[in-house]
């Protein structure tokens, strides 16, 4: 199993032509990736409570790879137990709320100071508008053709992974 395996680049245009928002929302999540663990580098620097925020984004962004990003269960090597915590977010509703915690927490860091970890605190609202949506109008959940369209369940163990690798 390759690399390539993985990615279904020609998948990318199907995601955005499905109008399942529960597939927004997943490609919001991951550009929230991005900018979780950037902004939450960019202001640790601070020398007030804003480090705590930033923290925060760190880790938010750390546990978004494995939420939106399923297939990294399975490479790496995890506790049973964060494994079924992740894997309790496979739906709309839990998503949504989800999100939205992560989104007033990091819009909570503007008690502490107006800094860039808005732009995180927008990205996250954006993505839980979008699971809100799709949880709202009973969308089916749908992972994305392009890094999730692969079921988790029939990939090979971590360490018959590594051996491949």
């Amino acid at each position: 199993m390759a690399l390539k395996d993985f990615f279904n680049v020609s998948g990318f245009g199907e995601d955005f032509r499905s109008r399942n928002f529960s597939i927004y929302g997943q490609w919001t999540g991951i550009v929230s990736i991005f900018i979780c663990l950037i902004f939450g580098i960019v202001n640790i620097f601070h020398f007030s409570w804003v480090i705590l925020f930033s923290v925060f984004a760190i880790v938010q962004g750390l546990i978004l790879i494995f939420v939106e990003l399923p297939f990294l269960l399975k490479i790496c090597p995890l506790s049973d137990n964060f494994i079924n915590f992740i894997k309790g977010f496979n739906k709309n509703w839990p998503r949504t709320i989800f999100y939205g915690l992560m989104s007033l927490i990091q819009f909570l860091s503007l008690t502490a100071a107006v800094t860039s970890l808005l732009v995180p605190a927008i990205t996250l609202a954006i993505a839980f508008i979008f699971y809100g949506i799709a949880a709202v109008f009973n969308q089916d959940f749908a992972n994305s053709n392009v890094v999730g369209g692969l079921n988790t369940d029939q990939l090979p163990s971590e360490a018959v992974v590594r051996q491949i690798l």
